[in-house]
């Protein structure tokens, strides 16, 4: 009877750890996560780039007057 007793409390623990429903949706969300990261480094990099192109551009122009 104690066995028996033991096993169905047990029971709903099994189940949770056999559950792999919440781990893939972690999964998902690090990798959202690290592509956004890696987005605004993108970004980042080459607004620091463009602004640096544009600035030698501008100072290469000579005003047409």
């Amino acid at each position: 009877m104690r066995k028996l007793l033991l096993i169905y409390m047990l029971q709903p623990i099994h189940r949770l750890r056999r559950d792999d429903q919440g781990a893939a949706l972690v999964e998902y969300g690090i990798l959202v996560g690290l592509i956004a990261v890696l987005c605004v480094a993108a970004v980042s990099v080459i607004g620091t780039k463009l602004s640096t192109a544009f600035s030698f551009i501008a100072s290469s122009l000579t005003p047409g007057i």
